[in-house]
């Protein structure tokens, strides 16, 4: 047997160290690292061809070293010893994996050509086995595996060794045997084999035995699923000795690249036959010279194509070249998953264990929100990269919309019947008015629903269910009030009851109970959705969220209330009230709605005077004042409704945006967004902290997996530097 010292290094050696230290600190859990990997069938000669890399014999018990991957690292140290742990799988359950992370064994002393039958380190890959749960064979261990996704890493160093990382995996396979594997077991060793192709840092030598058809072999469909451009497979066949006669030249055309070419190329190497093994004057590497010398048609191969040494020599460059390539790439991906993780343990907040721990973490909750807020309501949100993730936080200009959006349908919508313009009181002369002197309305427009925004089932209690109000009749004002004053009228000479205005005044205001409700209402949504999107952003544990929604719902709902009953206030007093108003306006659009009428009945009688532009008969227009009592109140009547629903309904707008609104749902000392406070959590009792920030058991777990990863990713990031 050649000694190790004699091996080539596979790779710039002070690279391999970095690689090595980077595989001490588990960051081949976190990200692709280079690596050489061996693959292949069963029996397909992949633990002779790594026995010749790395002039390690494998132990020829086959059930010990080819369930599970084994990661074998060489390191030159001054000192001779070889190390034995088990790195588990990152799917592991916590219990297992602590019960692995224990096991450490140590060989002082390493005797290479009887290492890997020694009886300790036989012992040793029993007491593996046992440990990862494996089955053993001819037992009966029943719901036992046969393989395992846990590693054995086996740590080689002393003086003569050169740095060397290699991984072996199981070998694939197609046919089960009784008692031993399963069809499950197929897909394991299936599944397990892709893992690690995948990495797209590891360098693929797919080893084939030369005496069986290639196109039969799975591992090199496998090896192309995984590389699709061939940059980092390498194809090795073994077992040239045992190749038909007359079946050389298709080996040779694959060495020599006529079929199934791979860029790397193909190399041939000779495996040892037991009796050769056993034999302790045995020279690999002689033997193997003198084979590929001697032995026809290798001997026409180049040389560089045969041998352990040659495929060293090819694996070397080509480790070289990906480590320089990839280590930039593996630097980046470190700073990616540490920021990352980072992020994540920052989501779960500091540590949850006590009272004090829990009332800390939500107080910085609540701040948060606080601040958050302040900048929604503001409008600044430019000032927090949460307004661009989360477009629900944009709280003001949601509401500003909806404001909008109220005071149009109260403009088009508020009363139920169009004013009338004309200079006649008679139905025919009505005309399609809106509620300003110069806007007429589409009296084609549908009806159109009060709610904005879709349902709240948690809020469907409290929220206007929503209905549709029509376009105001286009025509019919004057003989309704007609109607309604000769129902109504007593010994009044020229005027009409006070008693009257408000009759007709709440019958044409008849439609802001359902614009206003509906406009809160949709405004209370907007809100609680911002609330909920808030916490959602600000804090990632479902966990707490649910809870402390669950806290502070009785609370945001009594809010939400208030604002609903205000508005109802509103319309009560706007609709049940004393028609009232101090504005001058209602003067000055009582005065216009007068000019109006008269100017309409004087525009047929107008005629041009030279030099003094249109003008009007006094005796004309004394021949047009021939309406008779009745007629003269009720146009009065008409007016006076007219000029005060103008100056009301601006007034109830801006009441109702102002104090339902703005008040009570947004700026006000109880609006909703400020109930979460500080002064909230502190008044928390103990039971309701533990219930909304406790951590359980899955959060803990995940609290101490990521400081174990973030400690390890930085020491990553420290031997890259």
């Amino acid at each position: 047997m050649a000694d190790n010292s004699s091996a080539k290094s596979l790779a710039d050696p002070v690279l391999l160290e970095t690689i090595d230290k980077l595989f001490q600190h588990n960051i081949g859990e976190y990200v692709s690292l280079p690596q050489l990997l061996v693959v292949g069938d069963q029996s397909s000669g992949k633990s002779s061809v790594l026995e010749g890399l790395t002039a390690l014999p494998f132990p020829r018990d086959s059930g010990l070293c080819t369930r599970f991957a084994t990661h074998i690292t060489f390191r030159r140290t001054a000192t001779t010893e070889v190390s034995v742990s088990i790195l588990p799988s990152a799917n592991a359950h916590p219990d297992h994996a602590e019960r692995l992370k224990k096991y450490q064994r140590n060989l002082e002393t390493l005797d290479q050509p009887k290492f890997a039958d020694d009886p300790t380190f036989a012992e040793i890959l029993r007491e593996v086995h046992k440990l990862m749960g494996l089955k053993v064979f001819g037992a009966s261990d029943e719901g036992a595996n046969t393989f395992s996704d846990d590693v054995l890493k086996i740590e080689i160093c002393g003086p003569k060794q050169q740095h060397l990382s290699v991984i072996d995996v199981p070998g694939i396979f197609r046919n089960t045997t009784v008692g031993v594997t399963t069809d499950s077991d197929i897909e394991v060793v299936r599944n397990m084999v892709n893992q690690y192709m995948r990495n797209p840092r590891s360098v693929i030598l797919a080893v084939i035995p030369a005496n069986v058809d290639i196109a039969t072999q799975e591992i090199l469909k496998m090896a192309e699923k995984c590389d699709t451009e061939g940059q980092r497979t390498l194809g090795v066949l073994t077992k040239p000795d045992l190749v038909d006669k007359g079946a050389e030249h298709r080996v040779v055309d694959l060495v020599e690249g006529r079929s199934y070419k791979l860029k790397l190329g193909w190399s041939m190497v000779r495996n040892p036959g037991q009796s050769e093994l056993e034999n302790p004057k045995f020279d690999r590497h002689a033997s193997e010279t003198n084979f590929f010398k001697s032995k026809e048609p290798w001997a026409r191969l180049q040389k560089n194509r045969v041998g352990v040494e040659s495929l060293q020599g090819q694996l070397r460059d080509i480790l070289t070249e990906m480590v320089k390539k990839e280590f930039p790439n593996v630097k980046s991906d470190i700073n990616r998953r540490l920021n990352e993780r980072k992020r994540q343990l920052e989501s779960l907040g500091p540590c949850r264990e006590n009272r004090e721990q829990q009332r800390e973490y939500l107080l910085n909750l609540a701040t948060r929100f606080h601040s958050t807020t302040s900048l929604a309501l503001a409008a600044r949100y430019g000032a927090d990269d949460l307004f661009d993730s989360v477009p629900g936080l944009k709280l003001a200009t949601a509401v500003a919309d909806r404001n909008a959006i109220f005071a149009d349908d109260v403009w088009k919508r508020g009363h139920t019947m169009t004013f009338s313009q004309g200079s006649e009181l008679s139905e025919e002369g009505d005309h399609v008015e809106g509620t300003e002197e110069d806007d007429d309305e589409d009296s084609n427009e549908q009806s159109q629903s009060v709610r904005q925004t879709g349902p709240e089932p948690e809020l469907d209690d409290i929220l206007h269910e929503g209905c549709e109000v029509p376009m105001p009749k286009p025509t019919g004002i004057i003989p309704w009030l007609d109607k309604v004053y000769k129902s109504s009228r007593g010994f009044e000479l020229g005027t009409f009851d006070a008693s009257l205005l408000p009759i007709i005044w709440k019958q044409q205001s008849a439609n802001w109970d359902n614009l206003a409700l509906g406009y809160v209402s949709d405004v209370v949504s907007h809100v609680h959705n911002f609330i909920l999107a808030l916490i959602a952003a600000i804090c990632e544990d479902q966990r707490v969220q649910s809870a402390l929604v669950s806290v502070l719902m009785d609370g945001l709902i009594e809010r939400y209330k208030k604002s609903i009953d205000h508005a109802n206030f509103i319309l009560y007093v706007e609709r049940n009230g004393t028609p009232l108003t101090e504005n001058h306006y209602f003067a000055d659009n009582l005065e216009k709605c007068r000019q109006q009428r008269l100017k309409a009945l004087m525009e047929n009688m107008k005629f041009d005077a030279e030099g003094h532009g249109d003008v009007v008969r006094v005796n004309d227009i004394l021949q047009t004042s021939t309406a008779s009592n009745t007629d003269h109140t009720i146009r009065d009547l008409h007016d006076i409704l007219k000029s005060y629903y103008k100056v009301a309904r601006k007034r109830f707008v801006d009441v109702v945006c102002m104090q339902a609104v703005d008040h009570y749902l947004l700026t006000g000392p109880t609006a909703p967004v400020r109930l979460f406070s500080p002064n909230f959590v502190s008044g928390l009792e103990e039971a309701q902290l533990d219930r909304i920030a406790g951590e359980d058991v899955s959060t803990k777990r995940k609290r101490e997996e990521l400081k174990r990863e973030i400690e390890n990713l930085r020491n990553g990031k420290k031997i890259l530097v």
